[in-house]
């Protein structure tokens, strides 16, 4: 006998008879195929969601917005590969509801995704790169000036036993790996080159802050009534240098990058 659910299935989905809980697909259908399983575990239960593979990732960093586009079917499972269904009990019991599209959104958001070992570790080859390029994009040698190469970063985070994590980003973990090299190797943040004015008397009483955070002076003039400052800081310093200008000028002052990463050229031996 052919239960009906109420799911919603996807135009190219393989129409699917569910019969005692569990999910058969009629031999003179293709059965589904690219799934991605998402997880999650609540109350002592396991509860699955079926996707399709690319669509969970995207639509967890929003450029994938229609969740008919993400889910194979719009179906909580204690097992997607065996094809059981979630017990309504264990739904209520762990989610405060049995509505399915609820629960689904919910295991979308927190769950796990499910991903093979050698899919997991060709992700993690491309993390670990994605990371290097970014290590390698805002790094230079502290006295000459020139850059890395993604090769060369590569090789100086495997000497500093660089260890993937899946669950921070790649910036967060490149800005760790640079903090890494400082203890080993000489490299440092590319510093940017700003041109900062401060009108009036204002730039008098606020010239000390400013000088705090700039490395290297480039210029120093009084332009009309107005202080201008070209010089080199690190981009961490970016953030409090404009503080100070917009406390102190009520918007009147600014901040201009001139350069974002000053580099010579060439790259440099790690």
């Amino acid at each position: 006998r052919t239960v009906h659910t109420g799911c919603h299935f996807p135009a190219n989905a393989s129409t699917r008879i569910i019969m005692s809980g569990k999910i058969f697909t009629p031999t003179n259908q293709i059965r589904l195929t690219n799934v991605a399983v998402v997880r999650q575990k609540k109350c002592g239960k396991r509860f699955e969601i079926a996707c399709f593979k690319n669509k969970v990732v995207s639509w967890r960093k929003g450029t994938e917005t229609d969740i008919d586009e993400v889910l194979q079917t719009h179906t909580v499972f204690s097992n997607v590969s065996k094809g059981t269904l979630a017990n309504k009990a264990d739904l209520i019991e762990a989610f405060g509801t049995d509505d399915m599209d609820a629960v689904c959104i919910e295991i979308l958001k927190k769950g796990e995704l499910q991903v093979s070992r050698e899919e997991r570790d060709v992700q993690q080859e491309q993390s670990t790169k994605e990371i290097a390029m970014i290590v390698s994009e805002k790094c230079v040698d502290p006295d000459t000036k020139k850059p890395f190469s993604v090769a060369q970063i590569e090789r100086a985070m495997a000497d500093i036993h660089f260890s993937f994590n899946a669950a921070k980003t790649p910036k967060q973990q490149a800005l760790e790996v640079i903090k890494g090299l400082k203890e080993k190797f000489p490299i440092e943040r590319a510093q940017m080159t700003v041109r900062i004015v401060v009108p009036g008397k204002e730039g008098k009483a606020v010239k000390p802050q400013l000088m705090e955070h700039i490395s290297k002076v480039e210029s120093d003039d009084w332009t009309g009534d107005a202080l201008e400052l070209v010089g080199a800081i690190d981009p961490g310093a970016y953030r409090a240098i404009d503080d100070i200008v917009r406390a102190s000028t009520k918007g009147r002052g600014s901040v201009e990058i001139l350069s974002v990463k000053n580099v010579d050229v060439g790259d440099r031996e790690l």
